[in-house]
């Protein structure tokens, strides 16, 4: 059984950094690959960076190349995604997701299971 847990998000200036952390309860998270999803109001729920199940592969989407970090710490079942230099266009409710697929998948349908999601949002 998955079930995720993410935290982190809150209101931060641009520029600001944040840190979200999605924590899994269950017993088979090193098996999944990891990904982070957001979703900003009438918008499509878009890939923002993805962790293959070691760690050792990871993916970026453009607008966030640079700035984000994905990361993960199979011993705690967490996986992270670090923040900097935000801008007011990254708004949104961002999600974290399990997948059974190798590597860093990237569609919304590549990912069986889901976190309730976090509200970050970017004061311009």
């Amino acid at each position: 059984q998955v079930q995720l847990v993410e935290s982190g998000g809150g209101l931060v200036q641009a520029g600001g950094s944040l840190r979200l952390s999605c924590a899994d309860s269950g017993r088979t998270f090193s098996s999944h690959a990891m990904g982070w999803f957001r979703q900003a109001p009438g918008k499509e729920r878009e890939l923002v960076a993805a962790i293959s199940r070691s760690g050792g592969n990871t993916y970026y989407a453009d607008s966030v190349k640079g700035r984000f970090t994905i990361s993960r710490v199979n011993a705690k079942n967490t996986v992270y995604l670090q923040m900097n230099s935000l801008k007011p266009e990254d708004t949104a409710v961002y999600y974290c997701a399990a997948s059974t697929i190798a590597g860093t998948p990237r569609g919304v349908y590549d990912y069986d299971y889901w976190g309730q999601g976090t509200q970050v949002t970017v004061s311009s």
